[in-house]
């Protein structure tokens, strides 16, 4: 009986384990048939992200770096001495040319004037009748004579009263911003005294220096695109005006002078710059650069090939050209409107299938969105 017993609970057991081996080889054959029909579909492998290869105007750009200065700059001193009566002008205010800043007291300046413009009165008069007299020959030539003399001195006193009476104003000698000032009313100045700055930032140029080798490349005209790390994003886009003649023999580099339109004042004088000379445009193949791979000294890309089995992981062997901004030059490898896997490449392997992930975004034809954001043209 207890050996019947013994019988009965192996064959269970049996029962049981077959049972479970059945169920697993269900559920393993199920769960390969889901695997195998997204690889059908096209659906297999790892999710990338593409770009097309498109044929766009590509900048061939230099780098450079500058600062920025005004066209026209002064400091705003006064030709006198004396006490400041009014201040006009504020800090970051724009003026207009031959607007008053500052008066300094006149009162000895004013009586000057007044005295000299009697004396001038006198002395005209004084030749008038002179010269009557002598109609008559009541008087002689010689002092007739000395009374045109006489006018010409009192002129010429009544043209320095006036002239130091128009230097107890202080005006703006063209349109520009006024800086900060540390005068006050009632304080007295000297003259020369630097009262505040005058800087005409309605265009700013940008001085900075190129490489000899470039010199004969460079000329007036030259577009460039600068950016400045006060305003992220921000391109100003400018022109090369002048160009130094001479090169400098120890840095064998040479300068030149851009200028950048700012008619809302936004650019400061003395603001570092990173700029971009733009030294020629033309038509070529290009494609982001995040999608070159480089194995020892050979790039490649990998395209996207579509064929009956789905998307598939292609590598191709590429002739690069020169960089833009996070742009690259292709002179051979690749077509004009090919995919190419710009994220997960990592992840590609060659004829192995891919999963294209969301629409394909194209790169940004070589024009840079703001220079320093990749490496200078090679």
């Amino acid at each position: 009986m207890r050996h019947l017993k013994k019988i009965a609970a192996l064959v269970l057991l049996l029962l049981v384990a077959g049972g479970g081996y059945l169920a697993w080889q269900h559920v393993t054959n199920t769960s390969d048939e889901v695997q195998e029909q997204p690889a059908r579909r096209g659906g297999g492998g790892p999710v990338v992200e593409t770009a097309p290869v498109v044929l766009s105007d590509f900048e061939t750009l230099v780098e450079a770096v500058g600062s920025t200065r005004a066209r026209q700059a002064v400091e705003i001193t006064p030709t006198s001495s004396g006490r400041i009566t009014e201040i006009t002008f504020h800090a970051g205010k724009a003026v207009k040319a031959g607007d008053v800043l500052l008066r300094l007291d006149d009162d000895i300046q004013r009586a000057d004037l007044v005295e000299a413009q009697a004396r001038l009165g006198e002395a005209t008069r004084a030749l008038e009748r002179g010269r009557s007299l002598m109609k008559s020959s009541a008087t002689s030539r010689a002092a007739v004579e000395k009374l045109v003399a006489d006018l010409a001195t009192a002129t010429a006193t009544r043209d320095r009263a006036a002239r130091r009476m128009r230097d107890r104003v202080v005006s703006a000698p063209f349109d520009g911003v006024v800086g900060f000032s540390n005068v006050e009313i009632g304080a007295r100045i000297q003259e020369g005294e630097v009262v505040t700055t005058l800087d005409d930032l309605s265009v700013i140029e940008v001085e900075f220096s190129l490489p000899e080798q470039l010199f004969g490349q460079i000329s007036p005209g030259k577009r460039i695109v600068a950016d400045a790390s006060a305003f992220p994003g921000r391109v100003f886009d400018g022109a090369i005006e002048r160009i130094d003649s001479r090169i400098d023999p120890v840095s064998r580099a040479f300068k030149a002078r851009a200028i950048i339109a700012n008619p809302d004042n936004t650019l400061p004088s003395g603001m570092f710059m990173h700029l971009a000379v733009v030294l020629d445009v033309r038509q070529t193949l290009n494609l982001p650069e995040e999608a070159i791979v480089v194995e020892g000294s050979q790039p490649f890309v990998f395209a996207v090939i579509a064929g009956e089995g789905g998307l598939s992981a292609q590598k191709r062997n590429i002739t690069i050209g020169q960089r833009s901004f996070g742009v690259v030059e292709v002179l051979d490898g690749v077509s004009e409107g090919e995919d190419v896997i710009i994220r997960g490449v990592q992840k590609a392997r060659d004829g192995q299938p891919v999963r294209r992930a969301g629409p394909a975004a194209g790169p940004r034809g070589g024009k840079p969105a703001a220079p320093g954001e990749g490496n200078a043209a090679g």
